[in-house]
């Protein structure tokens, strides 16, 4: 930290590992945790897209592996 008027840096003063737990603690019951709902609505959504976008880019390598395939000549 910085003191403002001198410039210099100062140290801030240290915490015991006690007081880091009540602190933490504090902040841990200000989060508003989701609830089972939106947490299963949410993972079937990211799944959903998740699979969407492997078979966007598969028929994308088909059909760029196909073209490239016929411009070199080498169709089998």
């Amino acid at each position: 930290m910085t003191n403002a008027s001198t410039g210099q840096v100062t140290d801030k003063p240290k915490t015991s590992a006690r007081e880091f737990m009540r602190e933490t603690k504090r902040e841990i019951d200000k989060v508003t945790w989701p609830s089972r709902k939106e947490v299963v609505v949410t993972t079937f959504l990211i799944i959903a897209f998740a699979l969407v976008t492997g078979v966007f880019f598969l028929i994308v390598d088909w059909v760029l592996g196909y073209g490239v395939s016929h411009l070199l000549g080498m169709q089998s």
